[in-house]
Order: structure tokens, then sequence, then C-alpha cells
């Protein structure tokens, strides 16, 4: 039913399967940790720009990057923590950083378990001792993202986290959006704007925030790809980012525990007090009709 392979490519991939719905999971710990691939009954669920993902210098445009101590970028690409500041490029270093990672098979399905920690490297721009522990569990049509939050530092640590995951579509235009939020904030002019569910997918780039979220799900038909997508999530994430590009084929909602600059801002931030540790759960769940 379920099995688990590694294949040495240009980095060690894992591959996870569910055999009796044809479905597969690929992960590469140590380019960011990242989910590469996800394939439902066969289908193909998300986008990899394969030419980025193969150039370590650049960041990956695809799969489901990790967004990690920063979700968006900061002005200037600094934050002052202490009196002192710091330089962080845009969603943090851990999408950049190699994981450690360990497969494992039970009755909830087929599972990988990735750890990330804290290192000089790190504490050069975010001055923290901190473990992040990650397990992607996919069975049948669903894919759960556990994520496990560590300050092992001896001073309170903020952070915010959260995922940019890529989805492969053939027509913007049959796409629907069910987005629990009234409104939505644009990233680039910052005006707030009323939404009824709709983009103009004629702009060259699409950049939103949904802020006020009113419930903890969000779903996307696909009528050209006759499928539907489901993202459920739990209180850690307050921010829902749209985000896509014209001319390619992808779109991405992404699910963030607080908004761009929040470590400046302290708007929705989350600090964990020393030793203390946060759990958050995202699910991702596919049906095609």
């Amino acid at each position: 039913m379920f099995d688990i392979s590694l294949e040495q490519r240009q980095y060690l991939t894992f591959i996870l399967c569910d055999r009796t719905t044809n479905s597969l999971l690929e992960v590469v710990p140590e380019r960011g940790g990242i989910i590469t691939r996800w394939c439902v009954q066969g289908q193909e669920i998300l986008y990899l720009d394969r030419e980025r993902f193969a150039n370590p210098e650049l960041s990956v445009r695809g799969g489901i990057p990790i967004l990690f101590p920063i979700c968006g970028n900061l002005p200037d690409n600094t934050y002052t923590y202490h009196g002192k500041q710091y330089t962080l490029k845009q969603h943090g270093f851990a999408r950049d950083l190699s994981w450690q990672a360990f497969g494992s098979i039970s009755e909830q399905g087929v599972s990988l378990q990735a750890s990330l920690h804290s290192s000089e490297q790190t504490q050069a721009v975010y001055p923290f001792d901190f473990g992040l522990t990650f397990t992607y569990q996919m069975k049948g049509n669903s894919l759960t993202i556990y994520q496990h939050y560590t300050n092992k530092s001896s001073q309170p640590m903020p952070f915010s986290a959260g995922f940019h995951p890529y989805f492969l579509t053939t027509d913007k235009t049959q796409l629907e959006f069910e987005i629990p939020s009234t409104e939505y904030q644009n990233q680039i002019t910052k005006k707030i704007h009323a939404s009824d569910g709709n983009f103009d997918f004629n702009r060259d780039e699409i950049d939103v925030a949904f802020k006020q979220i009113k419930r903890k799900s969000a779903t996307v038909t696909d009528n050209s790809r006759k499928l539907k997508l489901t993202l459920d999530y739990d209180d850690f994430f307050s921010t829902l980012v749209f985000w896509t590009v014209k001319g390619k084929d992808f779109y991405c909602l992404e699910p963030w525990s607080a908004p761009r600059n929040a470590i400046n801002t302290g708007e929705m931030l989350t600090v964990l007090e020393p030793g203390a540790s946060h759990s958050a759960m995202i699910r991702l769940k596919v049906n095609f009709f």
C-alpha cells in the first residue's frame, strides 16, 4: 500500500508512494526541505520551474517552499532586535538550507520527518537557537504538514512561518476561489480592496494578502483540470496570500502565520518564550470531478 524510496539525482530525493490511489510525494531535504512534486491519481498538483531548481544560487519557484523565520520581505531586507540591525532576505533562510530527514510508514499514511536547527550561519542573521521539525504525511488524496517550532534560546524568540505552494494550472480563467475573507491588501500598493473571489489575470502580477480570515479553510476549483483543491489550516495561520505572474502556469495560495514585515511591526507575530514550543498544521486535499 505505502512505500518509501530514495533516488540520487542532482539532490537526494525521497519518494513517498500510496499505491492504492496512485499518489506520490517527492521531497528534497538538502534543498530547503522542499516538496518538489505531489501527484494524486497520477495527476500533477504542483508546478516546478526545473531550471531554477537546478541552480542552487536561485530561489526555487515551484513545489512547496518553507517560509521561516519571516514571511514575505522586509524594507531594505532589515529588522532591528535589541537595538541591533540584522539582514534577512525574502521569506527567510529555511528554504535555502539543508534539512535532515527520515521516512516512516504507519496506518496514518506514509510520512517524512524533516528537521532544521540553528547554526552559526543562521545566528548571524537571526540571533536565536531554534529547532524545527516538520512531518509530511500523505494518504490517499490528502497531504498534511505538521510543524513543531521550538525556542532553544534563553530569550524570547519572535518569528513568523508559512508555506509558498505553487499549484499547477493550465487556464487561470477557469479557476474559482472560495477564500474566507471579504477584503484583501494589495501587497504592492498597500491599498485595501473588497474581494468577491475574482482576480484580473490580465495583470502582470497579482500579489494580495487576506488578513481578515473568517474560516480555517479555503478552496480553489480548477474547471479546466476538473479538480477541487481544499486548503485547511489551524489558528496559527492568520493570513492567506494569493500570488501569480502573467504567462506562468501556476498560482500560489500561501498560508502565513503573520503578514509581511511582522518582525518589525509585531502584527500577528509569534513570540516563543525560552524553552517553549508551538505546533501547527496545514492540510491539502484534492478531489476530482
